[in-house]
């Protein structure tokens, strides 16, 4: 479910051909963040001199550079990649897979930490910024709820995981 044209994944068939409300294709934030999540889980199991390596490895090189350059001004991905204006809420567990993934790639040399590290940091103040005194963690859009309506209420255990994930690797290259 991979466009080559755009280098993001699609929900599955049934979005194929739809269109956002900007005439974009449809492409949801935190099923690209979950496949990002996925790849670094690949990679990581993956023996080095596996034949299949370097198919995994690009296709996350690739779809971690288009998404880094589609994160909102506030440091979030928001529900569409493409049509963020329409989805304004900010959305925990996209931004929490994604930046655990690009926190992976850098710490793993896979990705230049140059260029990726402000996409980094920026992500993760959000994340952090999503968090309640109490230590939970907002706007995590619930399964099959409209994706416009997204509050700081709203949590998950998956968001939260994101946030875990993310949190690690963001401490693995701290002690770098």
């Amino acid at each position: 479910m991979y466009d080559k044209d755009e280098h993001l994944f699609y929900r599955d068939r049934r979005y194929f051909g739809k269109k956002e409300t900007n005439g974009k294709k449809v492409f949801w934030g935190r099923g690209n963040g979950w496949v990002l999540g996925g790849l670094s889980e690949i990679l990581q199991a993956l023996p080095q001199d596996e034949p299949s390596r370097d198919f995994y490895q690009d296709l996350f090189v690739a779809l971690a550079t288009r998404v880094a350059g589609l994160q909102s001004t506030d440091g979030y991905w928001h529900a569409s990649l493409l049509d963020p204006a329409s989805y304004p809420s900010p959305e925990t567990s996209a931004t929490g897979f994604i930046v655990y993934a690009l926190a992976y790639g850098v710490n793993e040399g896979l990705l230049d930490k140059v260029t990726f590290m402000p996409v980094i940091e920026k992500g993760w103040q959000a994340l952090v910024d999503a968090v309640e005194p109490n230590g939970k963690l907002g706007y995590v859009q619930p399964i099959g709820a409209d994706p416009r309506k997204v509050t700081r209420e709203m949590t998950e255990v998956y968001g939260v995981g994101a946030f875990l994930l993310s949190g690690c690797q963001i401490y693995k290259m701290a002690g770098k």
